[in-house]
Order: structure tokens, then sequence, then C-alpha cells
């Protein structure tokens, strides 16, 4: 299992995964779910990536083969972001027309979820959540974040506060709050992790951040999101009609 939400803000984009594939009582597996493809002053895109760990991995390599080989349109070559989300979804095709039919012999099915988001020269930022068939959608000013993997724990503080016109730094705040919820309510999902974030026109990751358990920040959010919530809780008046009695 994962976490991962991708947001499109109005000054760029903010990119957060968990690096979690597997937990048991006595195992618990790490792998990174970000992919960066960026050429400075060109164009920065980010993947992350949920669902079976060999099939993410089989697209990003399928991605960079595609690089040389002359004649496919890539991510390299796309002329803007739906050109490229156009790409990341052909390569999932052909990984799906590759093993789908081993996989599904092993009774294993064929299951990935990627966002998949970035700017290419002047065409503005934009963001895709690309499905298991490549096929996908964008966000749009109403739906401006998308979560794959394990998303319901964290999905009540995104629809309180994200909006396009939400910053950067306010972003990754409200992406770490939405992971602690996550992390909290479910095993499978956990440190380390990565919070990436793009700033609109810059063409480069504007920050990168690894966060791991004895991270500061992340630290200091988990103890104050938790005091902060207990707080409202005791400050809302107790139900009337359970007073009377």
């Amino acid at each position: 299992m994962t976490y991962c939400v991708g947001m499109l803000l109005d000054a760029g984009l903010v990119f957060l995964s968990d690096s979690r594939t597997n937990a048991g009582v006595d195992q618990i597996s790490t792998f990174r779910k970000v992919t960066i493809f960026e050429r400075p002053g060109e164009r920065v895109m980010v993947l992350l990536t949920a669902g079976n760990l060999a099939i993410s991995q089989a697209v990003v390599n399928v991605l960079h083969e595609h690089e040389h080989e002359p004649g496919i349109k890539g991510i390299w070559t796309s002329k803007n972001l739906f050109e490229a989300a156009l790409a990341v979804g052909e390569a999932l095709r052909e990984v799906h027309k590759r093993d789908a039919e081993a996989l599904k012999d092993h009774q294993i099915e064929f299951n990935a979820s990627l966002i998949f988001g970035g700017q290419i020269g002047t065409e503005v930022p934009r963001l895709f959540c690309i499905y298991a068939a490549g096929n996908f959608i964008e966000a749009t000013p109403d739906t401006p974040y998308f979560q794959i993997g394990e998303s319901k724990y964290g999905k009540p503080i995104l629809d309180r506060v994200i909006s396009r016109s939400t910053s950067l730094a306010q972003g990754a705040k409200c992406a770490l709050i939405s992971m602690d919820s996550t992390i909290r309510s479910n095993l499978s999902v956990g440190v380390p992790l990565d919070l990436l974030s793009i700033k609109r026109d810059e063409l480069k990751v504007h920050s990168h951040v690894n966060i791991d358990e004895n991270h500061a920040y992340f630290r200091m959010i988990r103890t104050r999101w938790s005091e902060s919530l207990r707080h409202a809780f005791h400050e809302i008046p107790d139900p009337e009609w359970m007073r009377r009695s």
C-alpha cells in the first residue's frame, strides 16, 4: 500500500509520497515512488506511482528507454504536458501488453495508478491522474489535487483547505498533515517521505525534501496537529440534549 498526493496550485505544484510497499508484524519494505524528469529551463515533470511495484518500475524504465528510441513520441519530445501524459499512458499500456496475461495466470491483478504533472516551456503547469488502462483525467480549478493509494484518511483536510490560491508552502504543510493522518490510521503507509515542489515558470524542481521519522518539521506537525484537533474538539459544545440529563 502507499499514499501519494499531487496538487495543482496557481503558484505551481506540490507532490508528496510515502515509500512503504509492504507492511506487517515482521516485514516492512521501502521503495521510492517518485521519479523526476528534468531539463532545467526546458521542462520539469514528476511521476508518483501506486499499486504493483513491478508494474510501476517497468513503466519508468519504458519512459527512459523511449528517450533513446527515434520516432517514438516520449515525454522528452512532447510539446506539452498533455502529450507527455499520453506518452506515460502508452508506456503503461506497453507494460500491460507484455505482462498482464502472465500476472493473470498467477492470480495477480494488473494494478497501477499514477500522478503525473509538471511544466513544459511557456505552457502553464498541469497535473494528471493516470489509470491502469492508460487513460487519464486532468486537474481543474474545482479539483486541484489528486490522491492515489490509501487516500481516504488524508482526504478531509485536503477538501477543507486546498484551493488553487493556496501557496506552495501551505500546500506542502497541508500535504504533510494529510500524510500524518494516513500514517496514523494505516500501518501500510510510512516514512521516509518525498516532498517536492515546482514553482511556476522556474522549469526545475524548486525543493525536494526527504522526510524520515526524525525530521524536525514533520515531528512538530504531528504533535501540533494532534494537540490542535483535541483543543478544537473540547471547544465545541456538547450536544444540548445530552447536557440536560
